[in-house]
């Protein structure tokens, strides 16, 4: 899933720096595990496939002096320009570009790819494409973050207890920890189809049937919004709706009409009626 994963969010975060800049290129890639190189695996706007697959080693060229010093460099021509070493000038060339700036993806402290903006003119890059190559990096890096956090999340989330009561209630507690956590970091995903799928593990958190830990789940299909969900997970985790509104940075008047619109589907006078119905329903752990 990782490549994938990552591979889809950079190839998005490049269209989207290319269409915020009006950069005519941009490519990038990731850090190999274990090894001092990036390896350049995603190319929009290219013309030609010489930097595809191109490794880059740290502290080598400018994509590997992003990554030795962990911060955004940039050269007016890449050429001739005396900051950078040039072991890649012959695909650079042949690319035909000039004017090149790379930014770091760092997570925790570790660098783990770089993205690339490009002209194939010899002219500055000024501040504001600058700082739409951090802004996308900072896309990349919390997608990252999301799908590492989500994957710890599942490995770690254990096997319905057949032990002792006590077992069970933890066992359940932490079940509907991981499923909060995973909620929360939905949004956080700007890849539709990581989303959709962190969003699916949060289903499978989730009793399934009669036998689910709050007694037998509510007759007919409750269907309830995403969001109405998401405020309910909140309500669970006996968070305000001040706070849950700060969670999911919404107005703290929407989490109530959400919060609303759920008790109603669910035939609920309170909250804590809600969330003991959303989990009959299996909606919620």
């Amino acid at each position: 899933m990782t490549s994938g994963v990552a591979g889809t969010d950079l190839h998005a975060a490049l269209v989207r720096l290319r269409r915020v800049t009006g950069l005519p290129v941009a490519f990038g890639g990731l850090v190999e595990p274990c090894r001092p190189q990036l390896r350049i695996s995603e190319l929009s706007g290219t013309a030609t496939p010489a930097l595809r697959s191109l490794a880059v080693t740290s502290g080598n060229g400018l994509g590997g002096k992003a990554v030795a010093l962990s911060r955004p460099c940039a050269v007016t021509d890449y050429s001739s320009s005396r900051q950078i070493s040039h072991e890649y000038d012959v695909p650079v060339a042949t690319e035909g570009l000039r004017s090149v700036l790379a930014v770091p993806v760092v997570v925790r402290r570790r660098v783990r790819g770089v993205l690339y903006g490009a002209l194939r003119t010899a002219q500055p890059l000024g501040d504001r494409t600058l700082h739409a190559a951090v802004e996308a990096a900072r896309d990349v890096e919390q997608s990252l973050v999301a799908a590492e956090e989500a994957r710890s999340l599942l490995a770690s989330a254990p096997a319905p207890a057949s032990g002792t009561r006590t077992e069970a209630t933890a066992t359940r507690e932490r079940m509907r920890e991981a499923h909060t956590a995973l909620r929360a970091l939905a949004p956080r995903i700007t890849d539709p189809e990581l989303r959709e799928e962190l969003l699916r593990a949060c289903g499978l958190l989730a009793p399934d049937g009669p036998d689910g830990p709050d007694g037998p789940a509510a007759p007919g299909a409750v269907d309830l919004a995403p969001r109405e969900v998401d405020v309910l997970t909140w309500v669970a985790a006996g968070a305000t709706n001040a706070a849950a509104a700060d969670r999911l940075g919404l107005r703290p008047e929407t989490v109530k009409s959400y919060l609303r619109s759920a008790m109603r589907k669910l035939g609920a006078r309170t909250r804590g009626e809600a969330v003991a119905a959303a989990r009959r329903a299996g909606v919620l752990p």
